[in-house]
């Protein structure tokens, strides 16, 4: 992954932490718009729209970011943590989040 793409990730999860929906929505947007092929900012995007309770539009965005990047882990934890009945809201940010986390449940 690009160092500018870790970037977008730390500073998306900052501004979804500090209820900063508007600029994170823009920064991710600008993010697709340069990097369309990429899995990363979709998956982001998808968990924008679950913190903002639009869990229609996350799950549209999960299912592009696992579209582009089958192997990429975060969204396809993410279509499993936010797409069934009993979901347990946990939020996968990126790959090093769950190499961190192994078998601790992610924040």
């Amino acid at each position: 992954m690009s160092e500018q793409l870790n970037i977008v990730i730390l500073q998306a999860r900052h501004m979804m932490d500090r209820k900063e929906y508007r600029q994170c929505e823009q920064l991710l947007k600008k993010s697709m718009a340069e990097c369309p092929d990429d899995a990363v900012p979709h998956n982001l995007m998808g968990l924008l729209y679950e913190k903002q309770n639009n869990h229609i539009g996350a799950m549209k965005h999960f299912r592009a970011a696992w579209a582009l990047d089958p192997t990429y882990r975060p969204a396809l934890m993410n279509l499993d943590n936010f797409g069934t009945v009993h979901a347990n809201q946990t939020y996968v940010f990126s790959e090093d989040q769950i190499q961190q986390n192994c078998g601790r449940e992610a924040v």
